[in-house]
């Protein structure tokens, strides 16, 4: 079922809340442009305000009249004028020979420029081709000079960069743009509201949203394969005072790092990474000159890493790393750790016919009425986890959320998520110390149905499975589950077995991790299931092999 909003100008009363909600919340922060065009867009006549915002809404900055054809508008080239006083969009625009032919068709092209013969029936691309070789198509000339005769006109919007940082502001990120909004009208995404505070504000002064931008800028060169040392040169160095932009400077420098050790430049690649606070960052470097062959100095970041390693995932790095390095130095062979044995279970089954999964073939091998078995992967704990602990998650802390479009809090993957929302999570996870904790997880799951979350998959699990697995699952288990995605959400979120099996009427459960022929676990899984092994949760790794083979 289509549905339809019934607000005609629903864009537009959607884009005056983002300008009435940066007014009142970052006034402090604009600079006179922005503040004018607030104060002057409510002013402008309706078809002229909804014209310019489905040109703000619509990829690029050049338009045919023609194609600006919405019956709430009207005619397009009246309700243009309007905007022509403010400089906010231009009426027949000079153009490059590049630009019209973006905005030409093709029989055009060939009317406007006489082409005949091969060149008439060749891609547009060759045309171009065809006519900037020319001479007399070098100079730029606006639109109407290009169509002679033509009853069509081009139009500029000149402020885009302007839009685009009211959206930045409000937004927190170019990543999201209008169409959360209409989402949001339209009820396919429903958020969780939010109360917001004067310090809730993703930026607290002007400098933040330039330096969001420097990195933006800086970004999109990453993205468009310029050399890393050419976008190193314009990333700013110094901390920004902003713990979120910090972070994403921090992600961009450990990307550079990567793209110039995957060049073997390991000096500017150590550089990089040596400077970098981004998770991962210190193994690199480790790495980087290992392969550059400066062992004693790797070994000695080593001896550094392994005294307070980050994470658990440097730490299984590392134990990699050691052997390796000291073997290469001469040192004496140490004791290795060996991780704590989970249940392994062989199976030698029929190759199936038609489309199937491995997970899927383990599944139906496995499952039992008595003893049923699903598909979860990472969403289960995940879900478990979102739902009893939803009231800290959402916490209205500063700088979490700052507009009503967050699937998150923006700190989801900071060092400190858990830190600074230390009471509100010790107060959920009380809960599973009293039993109360069903209770709340089915509660949360009937009030908060259908809201976006970052951990609980509302289209993949039901309330069946739900309480089948607080029915199975020991609380202790669950207890030590979160706490650990809490010592590293970003890490420690994904790696859980496949499938899981409950016996309802022993009010147990086991894990399994499924690998067919040829697979491996991966980093991430196998610390989950040392975890587990370790603290004496049932976790079994599947190993599937083809009877047909197996003959």
């Amino acid at each position: 079922m289509i549905r339809v909003l019934e607000n005609e100008f629903y864009y537009l009363d959607n884009f005056q809340r983002v300008l009435d909600w940066i007014a009142e919340r970052y006034a402090d922060l604009l600079i006179d442009d922005e503040h004018a065009f607030i104060a002057a867009f409510p002013q402008l006549p309706q078809p002229s305000r909804a014209l310019f915002v489905r040109m703000v809404m619509r990829k690029g900055t050049l338009f045919r009249a023609s194609k600006l054809n919405y019956a709430e508008i009207g005619c397009p080239v009246a309700a243009a004028q309007a905007l022509l006083p403010g400089g906010w969009i231009e009426s027949d625009p000079v153009l490059t020979l590049d630009e019209l032919f973006d905005l030409s068709s093709k029989p055009e092209l060939v009317a406007a420029f006489n082409l005949s013969g091969a060149a008439r029936s060749a891609r547009k691309a060759d045309q171009l081709e065809l006519l900037r070789a020319d001479p007399a198509h070098e100079a730029d000339r606006p639109f109407s000079q290009w169509h002679p005769g033509t009853d069509d006109l081009a139009l500029r919007l000149l402020v885009q960069p302007l839009c685009d940082r009211l959206r930045l502001i409000f937004f927190g990120n170019l990543s999201q743009d209008w169409t959360e909004f209409v989402l949001s009208d339209l009820g396919l995404f429903r958020y969780e509201r939010v109360e917001f505070s004067p310090a809730a504000r993703g930026f607290r002064a002007r400098q933040d949203i330039d330096h969001y931008l420097q990195l933006h800028a800086c970004k999109e060169r990453y993205y468009a394969g310029e050399p890393a040392l050419n976008v190193l040169a314009d990333l700013p160095r110094h901390a920004f005072g902003n713990d979120w932009l910090d972070s994403r400077r921090e992600r961009l420098l450990f990307q550079l790092g990567q793209l110039l050790e995957k060049e073997k430049d390991w000096d500017n690649a150590y550089a990089v990474y040596a400077g970098c606070r981004y998770p991962g960052a210190r193994g690199r470097a480790i790495r980087v000159l290992e392969k550059h062959e400066k062992f004693d100095d790797a070994y000695a970041l080593f001896e550094t890493a392994r005294q307070a390693p980050e994470s658990e995932a440097e730490r299984q790095h590392l134990l990699r790393l050691g052997p390796r390095l000291a073997r290469k130095l001469g040192h004496p062979k140490q004791p290795v750790r060996r991780a704590a044995p989970a249940t392994r279970l062989d199976l030698s089954l029929p190759l199936p016919g038609g489309d199937w999964r491995v997970e899927g073939v383990v599944l139906d091998h496995l499952h039992r009425d008595e003893a049923p078995v699903f598909y979860v992967e990472n969403t289960l704990a995940n879900t478990l986890f979102g739902l009893l602990c939803w009231r800290a998650i959402f916490a209205a802390i500063p700088g979490a959320f700052f507009h009503p479009f967050h699937r998150g809090p923006a700190d989801l993957y900071a060092a400190d998520f858990h830190r600074r929302r230390q009471a509100e999570f010790d107060a959920c996870l009380a809960l599973l110390d009293d039993g109360g904790h069903r209770a709340a997880i089915l509660a949360t799951y009937e009030e908060k149905a259908g809201l976006q979350s970052p951990f609980v998959a509302w289209d993949w699990l039901g309330r069946d499975i739900i309480e089948l697995a607080l029915d199975c699952i020991p609380a202790a288990h669950l207890k030590l589950w979160f706490r650990r995605i809490l010592q590293d959400v970003k890490e420690n979120r994904t790696g859980f077995p496949d499938l899981i099996q409950f016996w309802p009427d022993e009010a147990r459960y086991d894990m399994i991790e499924v690998k067919g022929p040829g697979d491996r676990l991966q980093d991430n899984q196998l610390r989950w299931i040392d975890y587990c092994a370790e603290h004496g949760m049932p976790v079994t790794v599947c190993y599937l092999q083809w009877a047909q083979e197996a003959a």
